[in-house]
């Protein structure tokens, strides 16, 4: 992974990134969803896709099974996923309400 990325906005550090393997017939390629941060402490989230380790421009596309495994695999990015708002709900302890005697 790459440790800085150049946005609009200058130069930003990469705090995470989700790499999702995808193919469309036989060409492969990634999506991929970084977390940046830049010097200021503004914080960015960029959708990209790559062929070779290279970050591509132009639109990222994902199939509803795509964003199934994307959604699966934030639960290993709680930056990330927070950043999305997609951060998944708190586990739930004792096993439901209790009973009052």
């Amino acid at each position: 992974m790459a440790t800085k990325a150049t946005t609009a906005w200058g130069e930003a550090a990469i705090v995470d990134e989700l790499v999702l393997p995808q193919e469309a017939g036989e060409k492969g390629f990634a999506a991929v969803v970084q977390l940046l941060a830049d010097g200021d402490g503004g914080r960015y989230v960029r959708f990209a896709y790559t062929t070779d380790g290279v970050a591509r421009r132009g639109p990222v596309t994902f199939r509803e099974a795509d964003l199934e495994r994307l959604r699966s695999e934030l639960g290993g990015h709680p930056e990330l996923a927070g950043a999305l708002g997609l951060a998944p709900p708190a586990a739930r302890r004792g096993g439901g309400r209790k009973r009052s005697r």
